[in-house]
């Protein structure tokens, strides 16, 4: 049995429409109360199973959370694909981003969402839905960016941010004094603070590691920071893009010493924890049967080994446009045990070395948090 999305639990692409609604004296899918400013931090990898743990490095982010408190980040769990429903209220199936690298068929390549973006592919077609900061915009609010400035001029940020102010901020503690500097000039509207650095450590070291712990202690000062400068009609909204998972180097599995599983394929997409196998356009259908008879064979008892067809029925990716069906994998292999996959022909130095990952279904990966300070903490 494949996992099956459900529509109505609340989820990351609830997040932003909320904060929008409630700086408008409306109703929203998290209950927000009225505020006049929204600021909405995203700490990018902060899995609720994960900040549960670490419970006593962390009492400013522990102090709201409640089993309420916490949704879903959606499919797949990756940093590109959750910002896009982030900050345009949609599914994957509808903004087009969906996964860490995907199949661009109209250059015949794979594209790295986050960094691999060239003249060739155009933001705003490849992610036409708006934004939640064109929205506020053009209903006469503010809306303002606040990330690191390597990431101002990506295709990525003028696909998925397009419409905000960017203000770029080296550090945690900067971005945080850029959030105060905006909320203190009263306009109205919404800040977008984005941290990076948790994924960064989990990637690296581990959320086990004391490098984690170190740097989910500095999130939380931040955050403290944060709460204790906020004005009557400042709401604060602490969410994350996806959890995490440390898996051990015996979890790596090499798919290139089984060619039957790569049989008639022509590139492997997405990433580790979930792989979106793509076939070669003249493959027959008996290779494709053969290969996806492989697939299943070999790592069903680790994995969900699903066709697109499939994944699209059992709303992996929420509703699926025309134009983003294609970019999905012809087979998705989604680790439901502590392992990942690589093709070994083509790490990269340091690529195989993550022990951080996420991308698939475990509820270490799925389940977030959304964390209420402020004006969003009145009842």
């Amino acid at each position: 049995m494949l996992p099956a999305l459900k529509s109505d639990r609340m989820s990351l692409a609830d997040v932003m429409p909320s904060c929008l609604a409630a700086i408008s004296g409306g109703d929203n899918r998290l209950g927000l109360p009225r505020a006049d400013r929204a600021i909405v931090v995203l700490v990018d990898g902060l899995g609720a199973a994960a900040l549960k743990a670490r419970a006593g490095h962390a009492r400013t982010l522990m102090a709201p959370l409640t089993k309420s408190s916490i949704i879903d980040s959606g499919f797949p769990t990756t940093t590109a694909s959750a910002l896009a429903t982030l900050t345009t209220g949609t599914l994957p199936g509808q903004h087009g981003l969906v996964g860490f690298t995907v199949l661009d068929t109209v250059n015949d390549r794979l594209l790295k969402q986050l960094s691999g973006w060239d003249s060739s592919l155009d933001p705003v077609a490849w992610q036409p839905m708006p934004t939640v900061f064109e929205t506020a915009i053009a209903a006469g609010l503010d809306a303002v960016v606040i990330a690191p400035e390597r990431y101002r001029d990506s295709g990525f940020t003028h696909g998925v941010l397009r419409g905000a102010a960017y203000v770029g901020a080296s550090s945690i503690t900067d971005r945080v004094d850029e959030a105060l500097a905006w909320a203190a000039t009263g306009a109205r509207g919404i800040a977008y603070l984005y941290i990076p650095e948790l994924d960064m450590a989990g990637h690296a070291h581990g959320w086990e590691s004391s490098e984690w712990i170190s740097t989910l202690e500095s999130v939380d000062a931040a955050i403290r920071t944060l709460e204790q400068s906020l004005a009557p009609g400042d709401g604060l909204l602490v969410t994350a893009d996806h959890g995490v998972l440390d898996i051990p180097e015996h979890g790596h599995i090499h798919v290139d010493g089984t060619p039957a599983l790569l049989d008639g394929v022509r590139f492997l997409a997405g990433e580790p924890r979930c792989l979106q196998v793509h076939f070669e356009k003249d493959a027959l259908s008996a290779v494709r049967e053969s290969t996806l008879a492989a697939w299943r064979a070999e790592e069903s008892d680790r994995a969900w080994v699903a066709t697109r067809d499939d994944a699209i029925a059992a709303n992996w990716f929420g509703e699926v446009r025309a134009e983003v069906a294609p970019r999905i994998g012809d087979i998705l292999v989604a680790a439901r045990k502590d392992v990942a996959y690589y093709d070994s022909r083509l790490i990269k130095p340091g690529s195989h070395g993550m022990i951080g990952q996420h991308g698939s279904f475990s509820p270490a990966e799925t389940k977030i948090p959304v964390l209420r300070y402020g004006a969003f903490s009145r009842i």
